[in-house]
């Protein structure tokens, strides 16, 4: 049990981190450029991202932790574990693509790898623990969520 607390609050951490140094590409545009863009009436406030994001990345995290603390030698746990560190890749490059770059077209790409490797690590986290599937549930469709918005944010700034 101690060890799963370890590798949980590891997990959480580096989740954390990375939500955090995303939030450094995204702060960088959100204030100026975002704020200018034509966004679909679905949009959230703008206040709500970074809580939905904190709580996201905190349930990312238990969820691998838990999928880590199964035993990294099995190799069902090390492939779960890859898909999950490759979204997260992808779940940074977002920001920077769609925020940093300020290109809608390159986020909407970005986005769809991003969900389609949460599926996959979706997949993988449930033959290995059903809750920390469940834990992936939210951020799917939050995922999803976004992926619509992006959408519609690139349809409305051509």
């Amino acid at each position: 049990m101690k060890k799963r607390i370890v590798y949980i609050t590891v997990s959480v951490l580096v989740c954390l981190a990375i939500g955090f140094l995303s939030s450094i590409a995204t702060q960088s545009s959100v204030n100026d450029w975002y704020v200018t863009l034509n966004k679909p009436s679905f949009t959230p406030p703008n206040w709500l991202f970074a809580p939905v994001w904190t709580a996201l990345y905190i349930m990312m995290g238990v969820a691998a932790g838990i999928v880590w603390s199964k035993g990294y030698h099995h190799i069902w746990v090390k492939t779960a574990l890859y898909h999950f560190v490759f979204q997260l890749l992808l779940n940074a490059l977002w920001s920077i693509v769609f925020f940093g770059l300020k290109n809608p077209l390159g986020g909407m790409v970005v986005i769809l790898a991003l969900l389609t490797m949460i599926i996959l690590t979706i997949k993988w986290f449930k033959v290995i623990s059903k809750p920390a599937a469940l834990l992936m549930v939210p951020y799917v469709l939050w995922v999803a969520f976004a992926s619509a918005l992006n959408y519609k944010i690139w349809e409305l700034n051509p």
